[in-house]
């Protein structure tokens, strides 16, 4: 399964978020650190989810990082977040 549908999977059963973007960004970082041919090295994620009301940046971030967990982390070199409320 690609990283993308993983991770939209796993945000997915755990925030039941009313918005979700998970975008490949890995052509963009060709010749950077971290880049796999083929993609999926690097992503950015937009979440909109009533699970965040009352978390701060951190919490959110834990969060997402926790649900994602560290089997799937460990796969990804760049994770950028965007979580809202």
């Amino acid at each position: 399964m690609p990283v993308a549908d993983e991770i939209t999977k796993r945000l997915t059963e755990s925030f039941a978020p009313r918005e979700l973007e998970v975008i490949d960004d890995s052509e963009r970082h060709r010749g950077h650190s971290g880049y796999r041919e083929g993609g999926e090295s690097h992503f950015n994620v937009r979440i909109a989810s009533d699970a965040f009301a009352g978390m701060n940046r951190l919490a959110r971030h834990r969060a997402v990082h926790a649900a994602l967990g560290p089997d799937l982390i460990s796969r990804i070199h760049a994770l950028a977040l965007d979580i809202s409320e």
